[in-house]
This record gives C-alpha cells, structure tokens and sequence, in this order.
C-alpha cells in the first residue's frame, strides 16, 4: 500500500463502514472529512481526536500537541488534556526521547494544555520515533461546530497561508536539496512555531462559522474536498486567492510538489456566511486570512471549472 493515509474510499469500505453507533451520548460520529469525535457527559460535551505523527524527524514533540489540539479547534472545542504514545525504535537513545519530552512540555505550555498520561516502548516495529496522542478538548457554550453546518452561499475564509508545516519540515528534513541560504532554511524552519489554529479556531467558532476543517495532508485542495464530503455541499475554490509564503512556492518549485496538496497544519478552512467580517475579525487578532472560494452546487472545483479530486498521499511524501 502507498505511504500516507487511505483514500477516502478504503477508509470508508475497509474500516468506517463497519462500526455502529450504538450510544446515545455519542454525538459525533466516524465519517469521512470529520476528524473529532462529541460524546455528551450529561450536559457539557467533551471533544476528542487522535492522530499520530509519522512524517517528521525533527520538531516531533511539537508536532504532536499542535496538530493534535487543531483537530479539536476545528469543532470550536478548547483543548484541555493530551495522551501521548512514543514509540521509540532500538537504535533510539536517551538524548532523543528527552529532546521529544522537552518539545512535548515545551508545546504544551504554550497552548495551555496539560499532558495527562500515555505510554512509552522501544520496538522493532518502527524505524524512527512515532507519536500518537489524543487529544481532550470541551465545547464552548454554544456546542461543537459540526462538520456538516456548511451551508449553499457560504464564504470560504483560509487562515495563514497553504504549506506551512510542509515547508517546514523539509526545510528541516530535507534541506540538502534545497539550495537555500542559511537565513531562507532559517526562516522556513521557523514555520513550526505557526502551526497552531487553536486561535482562529476559537474566535471562529464564536463569530458565525458553520463548520471549519484544520489543513492537514493533503493540503488545501484536499481540505477542501473533505469539508465538502463531510456537508454534502459543494465548493468553488478560487486558487489565485489562495496565500502562500514565497519561500514555499520555492521550496515546491524545487522539489517539483503540488503546493495545493502540501502538508499545511497551521492553516484553517473556515465557512461562515460572512466571509469579510470573519477575515476582518481574525486579522484584528493577529491571524491572517483570506477569501478563498463559496460553497454551492455539487463536488469541488476551481473558478476554471476544474475538478478537485478526493486526496492521496500527501506531497510530502514524495520527498522520502
């Protein structure tokens, strides 16, 4: 099988399709484009998502709380609690595991959440360090934003720019082949402090967006297309509006990548019926944004009337 997640169409065949919902508390449900799940504690409900990390040798511990804590900002929902996994392989040493220990404190601190537990085990079933964590996060008082409030007229708002954490990641990963000076490696490397959408998220939540989607593998394109799936609603993307950091249109045009398909965590999709207001709103809180398409009509397409096909394997993945 390829690297990287299964298509849309083996996740719900092989897996999805086979679990029931039997419990009444459970509010939120596996489907394909959601990402967290709700279950109702008796009138306050509780968030909750996981994800591994896999695709990064450097900033792990970082990546693990942010990109977990997004999943759960996508929902409007405020982390409060991690469970971190760290699989550690034989050729591991100490220094490392507490390197990732340091990042995982260090990231946790400043996005106010607490690690509560996990596990940890050197094995010979991966080859460099992995994390998966899972994330405990409570809705606002107005509830979750579903996933499936997206509505026909809907303003599409894209937080930040596309391809920040892919940029970041190779530049940490993979600069040999690059070509950058050391200030551009420099600056793309600093793209992980960026990789949080917890804020937008939040004021998201409470300022009139209908759903939201955090961008993660396969980038803007395939967010796009899984916020599209998840409401049963089309949308029309405008690509020449779409932001992106001259530093990773470089770092595509080198390496060859889809910059609409990049690896983006730090960058969040946001329907919401007025999408001047809500940009305006987020860029008075110090978070970027701009109109990027509407939503309408059936399956996803760009203004040139080009389909947007379900994603793959992230870009990334073409570096390994």
């Amino acid at each position: 099988m390829r690297q990287g997640k299964l298509t849309n169409q083996q996740l719900d065949s092989l897996i999805l399709s086979k679990f029931a919902h039997t419990r009444k508390e459970v509010v939120c449900s596996p489907h394909v484009g959601v990402d967290c799940a709700a279950v109702d504690l008796g009138g306050r409900i509780a968030v909750l998502s996981t994800d591994p990390i896999t695709s990064a040798d450097n900033n792990l511990g970082s990546l693990t709380v942010h990109v977990s804590c997004n999943d759960a900002a996508a929902a409007g929902a405020e982390p409060v609690g991690l469970l971190v996994t760290l699989l550690i392989p034989p050729s591991g040493t100490e220094e490392e595991v507490g390197r990732v220990a340091d990042e995982l404190a260090e990231a946790a601190r400043l996005a106010n959440i607490e690690i509560i537990g996990g596990h940890t085990e050197v094995t010979a079933a991966v080859t460099r360090m992995v994390t998966c964590a899972t994330v405990i996060a409570k809705a606002g008082k107005n509830g979750i934003i579903a996933p499936n409030g997206m509505k026909d007229g809907d303003y599409i708002v894209m937080t930040k720019a596309g391809g920040i954490e892919g940029t970041a990641v190779i530049a940490s990963d993979f600069a040999d082949r690059l070509g950058f000076t050391d200030a551009e490696l420099t600056e793309a490397r600093g793209f992980m402090s960026m990789v949080s959408v917890v804020k937008e998220g939040l004021f998201g939540a409470d300022n009139g967006a209908t759903a939201m989607h955090d961008i993660t593998e396969g980038g803007v394109y395939g967010a796009a297309w899984e916020m599209a799936e998840a409401s049963g609603c089309g949308i029309e993307i405008w690509p020449h509006k779409v932001p992106f950091h001259p530093l990773t249109l470089k770092v595509c045009d080198k390496c060859g990548l889809d910059k609409f398909r990049l690896l983006s965590s730090g960058s969040m999709l946001i329907a919401c019926p007025d999408g001047e207001a809500m940009v305006k709103g987020l860029e008075e809180i110090g978070v970027p944004a701009a109109v990027i398409g509407r939503a309408g009509g059936s399956g996803v397409r760009t203004d040139r009337g080009e389909e947007i096909l379900p994603p793959e394997a992230d870009e990334l993945y073409r570096m390994f």
